[in-house]
């Protein structure tokens, strides 16, 4: 039986470390803008990983877009129409309003668009599914974030804390400035505790199909006094080239026989090694049949969320439940 064949697109901090999740199990080709990344990625994998200069110029069965956010619909629309799978990377609320649209041309090729299957998107809506499933009825579902995985990354999210978020509640969606909605959120360890704010985050429209009769949806993003000031303001400082160590929570509300209860899961992890364990699996994923055709996250294309998270985990990612002293998810759920 023939590799699966898998391009990633884009070779920073996320793309080289989804390459090195899979090199040893697909046949991998790389390519970005900058050729020597490219190439300085794949000297650094051994030579395992072959190096292209265009999409048009390798044959694929899945396309992995890690490449800065504005630049995935063409990509993915291409990508699709040449038959192949895609899963994209991207965390940007408008650019995953677009992707939503190729739905039809995911489902007349049968493949699958994962749209955000990084950290924040993509672990928040398996964590989100995996928490709801022990209610009998979910009522709101809260997502929260902290950290970037690198350049492109700390600066989409400095640009959506300017910009409105996009909260869901009584059945339709409500635009909130960015930077309000304060609200004090813990984290796992070494994160603690953090202010977090509306933000353009994608996680409540991408969770939304997944939970159609949940009552409110929301995503915040942790931020300082000084990043909401320069929140509309070029950024003072260059970003950190691999980021620091990040975190998710999703808390979900709900009832169990009639009774109010809440469950919190998260997780800690430098955002662009977690982003790529994600990624990863949902390329696993797709090749072993396990999402369906269609375009959305992996809330709506996984139906098997718990076996997708077991993958992500066996990755080494570790993902805690909270109930007064986080413990390992793996004892509760």
């Amino acid at each position: 039986m023939p590799a699966t064949r898998v391009v990633i697109v884009g070779c920073g901090a996320t793309g080289a470390q989804i390459a090195r999740q899979l090199v040893s199990i697909t046949e991998v080709t790389l390519i970005d803008e900058r050729t020597a990344r490219a190439a300085s990625v794949a000297r650094a994998l051994g030579g395992a990983a072959q190096v292209a200069s265009a999409l048009d110029e390798v044959p694929a069965d899945v396309v992995v877009l890690a490449l800065p956010n504005r630049h995935h619909f063409d990509l993915a629309r291409r990508a699709l129409r040449g038959g192949a799978h895609v899963v994209t990377l991207t965390d940007d609320l408008e650019e995953a309003q677009t992707l939503v649209t190729l739905d039809r041309d995911a489902l007349q090729t049968a493949r699958s668009l994962v749209i955000g299957a990084g950290f924040a998107p993509g672990l928040t809506c398996l964590l989100a599914r995996v928490a709801a499933a022990r209610f009998d009825t979910v009522e709101e579902i809260h997502v929260a974030k902290h950290g970037t995985g690198g350049p492109a990354c700390a600066r989409q999210h400095h640009a959506a804390l300017a910009s409105s978020a996009l909260d869901w509640r009584d059945a339709e969606w409500v635009r909130r400035p960015g930077g309000s909605g304060r609200e004090l959120l813990w984290f796992p360890e070494p994160v603690k505790a953090r202010d977090c704010y509306r933000a353009a985050l994608c996680d409540a429209f991408l969770l939304q199909p997944a939970f159609a009769t949940v009552n409110r949806l929301t995503s915040r993003m942790s931020a300082t006094r000084r990043d909401r000031l320069t929140a509309g303001l070029p950024m003072l400082a260059p970003p950190h080239e691999q980021g620091g160590i990040g975190a998710v929570r999703v808390e979900v509300r709900g009832r169990i026989g009639g009774e109010v209860d809440v469950a919190v899961l998260g997780a800690a992890e430098r955002p662009a090694v977690a982003a790529a364990a994600v990624a990863a699996s949902a390329v696993e994923a797709i090749v072993g049949g396990a999402v369906v055709p269609g375009a959305g996250g992996l809330a709506m294309l996984a139906p098997e969320p718990r076996a997708l998270l077991g993958t992500v985990m066996g990755r080494g990612l570790r993902v805690f439940v909270f109930d007064g002293q986080p413990r390992p998810a793996a004892n509760s759920y």
